[in-house]
């Protein structure tokens, strides 16, 4: 099996952003995305081009078109959003992102009526009811199929500094679960999602994709969930690992960070050097690791197995990563890594809000969609 690899723009960028549908009243999730969709479509009945539904008909997710900086692609996001907010407001609708929804639980939610979708909840059961997640998904342009393995390899070992960072599902169907992200292990119960394989060149990727082909495991390589993954319909690497973001400048620093590790990588690789994959089961680890302690965790680096806070690694970057930054016009954006760190990343704000709230997962509902509104 041959996949071919789109021509893409080197360190061009794009980003998906989905957000949940919630009673501004209640602030219980709603299932009207059908209903989103079509006040949104164009006078001849053509669905919006970069407003789409997802699995579950409490979700709408906003995708960029493909931009040369990350601040123009969350412009282009906010200006979906607030097309999607014309037609969610006087329906008192409200919109907030989260990985997970504090309380509303999974039988209430309805399944969007597209064979992909039946064929999930059929094959996946109780599992793919489950999967009341919403994630950001960042895609990098890469110039040549030839890097792409090899950054899919370097970009695995900073799995745990963007799960910690972005880390906002604390709660799961109204219960604290004591992990700053719960989402990162409830998706990767799917078939094909969870951490990369570790592959050898692009030759090893396409003997991979053939052979949960030929099984039946899957019908194309758009049904490979890895927390990161070539897409080669695109031309670009797309991390997926990420919870989703609670505001605009959350969404900058992420996938300011993301585009910046890349294009380092990148220039290594010009300069010869090689990226090496990270044993898996240190992964495994750091996977667990972030998705359990957020930013308290404490990381395996790379093949000799230091280990530092990830905090820490984090401001580290914030300050290599910076002229890089400069380079790809996100020095603002990636400058909001260091806020993250100073103010808590959002699992951290939603447990303050319970608390203060008395326990009231509401409070954490309607603390979401104020930050989702911004300033």
């Amino acid at each position: 099996m041959q996949i071919s690899f789109a021509e893409s723009a080197r360190s061009s960028v794009g980003i998906e952003w989905e957000l949940a549908l919630v009673d501004r009243a209640s602030g219980e999730l709603v299932g009207v995305a059908a209903e989103v969709l079509d006040a949104l479509a164009g006078d001849d009945g053509t669905r919006h081009p970069h407003i789409t539904g997802e699995l579950l008909l409490n979700t709408v997710e906003l995708v960029s078109s493909v931009h040369s900086t990350v601040g123009g692609a969350v412009r282009e996001l906010q200006g979906q959003m607030a097309e999607v907010r014309r037609v969610t407001d006087p329906r008192g609708v409200e919109l907030i992102c989260s990985g997970s929804h504090p309380f509303s639980q999974w039988y209430d939610q309805q399944v969007t009526d597209k064979p992909r979708y039946q064929r999930l909840i059929e094959r996946t059961q109780w599992w793919g009811r489950n999967m009341m997640i919403w994630g950001v998904h960042v895609h990098v342009g890469i110039e040549s199929r030839d890097k792409v393995v090899p950054l899919l390899a370097g970009l695995s070992s900073y799995l745990p500094h963007l799960q910690a960072l972005s880390a906002s599902s604390p709660f799961w169907a109204g219960v604290n679960t004591g992990y700053a992200s719960n989402r990162a292990l409830m998706f990767q119960q799917l078939p094909t999602a969870g951490l990369p394989y570790e592959l050898s060149d692009w030759a090893a990727y396409e003997r991979y994709v053939r052979d949960m082909s030929v099984t039946g495991i899957i019908d194309d390589y758009t049904e490979v969930r890895w927390d990161i993954r070539p897409s080669p319909h695109w031309g670009t690497l797309e991390m997926r690992a990420c919870d989703g973001v609670s505001s605009a400048a959350e969404l900058g620093a992420v996938a300011a960070l993301i585009h910046c590790l890349v294009e380092r990588m990148s220039r290594q690789l010009d300069a010869g050097e090689s990226l090496d994959w990270l044993q898996p089961w240190y992964a495994r680890e750091n996977k667990w690791r972030a998705a359990r302690y957020g930013l308290d965790a404490i990381i395996i680096l790379d093949t000799t197995g230091r280990e530092a806070p990830v905090a820490d690694e984090l401001r580290r970057l914030a300050l290599e990563l910076a002229p890089i930054a400069a380079d790809l016009g996100c020095q603002e954006e990636l400058a909001s890594v260091v806020a993250i760190l100073e103010h808590g990343a959002s699992y951290q704000r939603q447990l303050r809000t319970a608390e203060a709230a008395g326990g009231d997962l509401r409070a954490v509902v309607a603390a979401l969609a104020r930050e989702l509104r911004g300033p």
